[in-house]
């Protein structure tokens, strides 16, 4: 397997970390940008590859590529806006496993001139689609794998909806979600659409540390606050710098009549017992009803799709067992029961989670939660995940 395809076929998610000076919707994002110091940034904090602009419209070109492969072992990604054979035979020669073709830009013979070029060449492809039509091509084209950019390129416009229903519509193929990831939970909800990968450069170009903004940004587990029945706890949720707010909507001290809005940058969990209808919210969080209570062990849905396991606690009980159950689970855990900011640590090291999930250790009263307690988790959480 060529070394771009192989970085985005790794377990989990993949986050493709790019570099550009400036881009035609934002301006200016990091004018004095330093490649190879981002370059070796970026391979340190856990990025599978290194998408590079070269295009003098964001400020870049052919030598940035060239100073990134001096600079790291990482795979690079060509971006630019390659329309003959000798756009593709540059980039190789600086240093590029693969570039960006466009959809957008190209009829189905010119995308299958230049895949026949790049393939003879030894370089990878990344075809990238904007809308439905777009992906049909795309799919009719045999190409793999596909980009889906969120971002209009002709009003400049980020549709994460459409975008993760494209990324739904791709499965089957390695699929990378491009542009509007600025947080852990935008890419979560990307790679439970489907996505095998992400591509992040604005949100990596404006931060003061673009290489620990990255580590932030692939840092697992994910953190979910369930229980949440007050507005000012919803936003201390987000400030402790929770991934998921989750709201009960079945019979609990903690019940809420209906999901509350989150904030941007967070997801929305609503957990319901025996068969509820869905509640409106991001994912849902779903338990079989036994003998009037919640069955032990529930499942994370997204629109009807299992896409997590959710290993918990007896209703009541508890179970010397539990973490050893839940690490032999297999694929996607979201690990919940019993959890606090004192034992999230030694639970995420020995079960190794995609997400914990936390509500009665983090209150002061049945749905009141802590502001402290919350940090607390979340800290705790990912210094172990780390």
């Amino acid at each position: 397997m060529r070394p771009f395809r192989r970085a985005l076929a790794a377990p989990g998610l993949s986050v493709i970390a790019e570099i550009k000076r400036r881009s035609p919707s934002a301006g200016d994002l990091r004018p004095g940008a330093d490649v190879p110091s981002l370059a070796r940034g970026f391979e340190r904090c856990g990025a599978a590859a290194i998408s590079v602009l070269v295009d003098e419209r964001f400020g870049g070109s052919v030598d940035d590529l060239r100073a990134a492969r001096a600079a790291t072992r990482l795979p690079l990604l060509a971006k630019g806006f390659f329309r003959t054979e000798e756009d593709l035979d540059a980039v190789r020669r600086s240093g590029a496993d693969a570039a960006l073709l466009l959809l957008r830009d190209l009829d189905d013979r010119s995308m299958r001139r230049l895949t026949a070029r790049a393939e003879a060449i030894g370089l990878e492809t990344l075809v990238e689609a904007n809308d439905g039509g777009e992906l049909g091509r795309a799919l009719s084209l045999g190409a793999d794998p596909i980009g889906i950019n969120a971002r209009d390129l002709s009003t400049f416009r980020v549709d994460r909806g459409r975008q993760l229903g494209l990324v739904a519509r791709a499965r089957g193929r390695l699929v990378v979600a491009e542009s509007g990831i600025g947080s852990r939970a935008h890419g979560a909800e990307a790679e439970l659409a489907g996505a095998d990968a992400v591509l992040v450069g604005t949100a990596l170009m404006l931060a003061a540390d673009p290489a620990a903004k990255l580590r932030d940004l692939a840092a697992r587990p994910l953190v979910k606050v369930c229980g949440l029945t007050r507005d000012e706890d919803v936003a201390a949720a987000a400030e402790a710098e929770a991934d998921m707010a989750g709201f009960v909507l079945a019979e609990s001290p903690r019940r809420v009549e209906a999901p509350m809005a989150v904030p941007e940058g967070m997801l929305s969990v609503g957990i319901v017992v025996g068969g509820s209808p869905p509640p409106g919210t991001d994912l849902v969080q779903a338990y079989e009803l036994e003998r009037g209570r919640r069955g032990r062990d529930g499942v994370l849905l997204r629109r009807g799709r299992l896409v997590a396991r959710v290993p918990d606690l007896p209703w009541g009980g508890e179970d010397p067992g539990h973490l050893e159950r839940a690490a032999a689970v297999t694929g996607r855990v979201m690990l919940a029961g019993g959890l606090t900011p004192t034992n999230v640590g030694d639970a995420v090291r020995r079960v190794r989670p995609w997400a914990v999930d936390a509500s009665r250790g983090l209150e002061t009263a049945p749905g009141i939660k802590d502001p402290e307690r919350m940090r607390a988790f979340v800290t705790a959480a990912r210094g172990a995940g780390s």
